[in-house]
């Protein structure tokens, strides 16, 4: 492993050997310390990207309600068609 030196992360090198697999706590360590190196790079949206992405995630939840709409209807039409309506 090696330690990259202005951001602080922990990568492996292409061109060195294998190295023999560290324990299960240096692991654990390791993936804890990764985690944290990408936690840091988070970026939180602004309040205009916030809306813009929440306005988009409304906008497809309605289509894709739409179409399932669509698709129940059609189906009970065409259950209906071919079963017909009992007692009619």
């Amino acid at each position: 492993m090696l330690q990259d030196e202005p951001k602080n992360e922990v990568v492996a090198r292409s061109d060195a050997p294998r190295e023999k697999k560290p324990n299960f706590f240096a692991r654990i360590v390791l993936f804890i310390r990764q985690v944290f190196a990408e936690l840091r790079k988070v970026v939180t949206p602004t309040r205009q990207e916030l809306v813009k992405f929440t306005a988009v995630v409304l906008g497809f939840v309605l289509v894709m309600m739409a179409i399932v709409y669509g698709l129940d209807v059609l189906f009970v039409w065409i259950a209906q068609y071919v079963f017909g309506v009992p007692g009619a």
